[in-house]
């Protein structure tokens, strides 16, 4: 009789419980402020990822460096070509500022966010993600002038399912 329980309520409570769980640890694309998730980038062991894109104004690329900790993100470099509009022209606090060969870097940056706030470009930005040395190109998963809201998540089978997952 208890075994009849078990398999009638028990296997599906643990099925579903399996299928929702939020269990991979995920560099999240959700739509917006709404939380609902329409991309998302798996995890290996490095928890580094980069942001690429050219500048809308001065037309050159920003190299954008970060870590990921269970629910934050936290910028650690800069690199840039121009001081223009939008970019830093001196270090703060305990950031290093180096020149090299025409580029310009903002090292030893801790600057922590819950999550970044992004408007996919339409024509000139090109934003590309850069994991585990390979280059994805967001604009191939996510439609060009889209906010979305970058985040560190733990994300369930369920949601990976709903989402789309950006990978080579």
């Amino acid at each position: 009789m208890k075994l009849k329980r078990f398999m009638a309520f028990g296997i599906p409570l643990l099925i579903a419980f399996l299928f929702f769980f939020p269990y991979k640890h995920v560099i999240a694309f959700s739509f917006e402020d709404q939380g609902e998730l329409v991309a998302y980038f798996p995890l290996k062991r490095e928890q580094n990822f980069q942001i690429k894109y050219t500048h809308s104004i001065h037309l050159s690329e920003v190299l954008e460096s970060y870590r990921l900790s269970d629910k934050q993100i936290e910028q650690t470099e800069l690199a840039y070509h121009d001081f223009a509009v939008g970019m830093p022209s001196n270090a703060e606090g305990e950031e290093v500022f180096e020149e090299k060969d025409g580029t310009y870097f903002l090292k030893n940056m801790n600057r922590n966010f819950a999550y970044i706030d992004l408007r996919l470009g339409q024509v000139k930005a090109n934003h590309r993600l850069i994991y585990d040395e390979k280059t994805y190109t967001l604009a191939d998963f996510i439609k060009p002038g889209t906010w979305v809201r970058i985040s560190s998540e733990r994300i369930s089978l369920w949601e990976q399912l709903k989402g789309v997952k950006i990978s080579g």
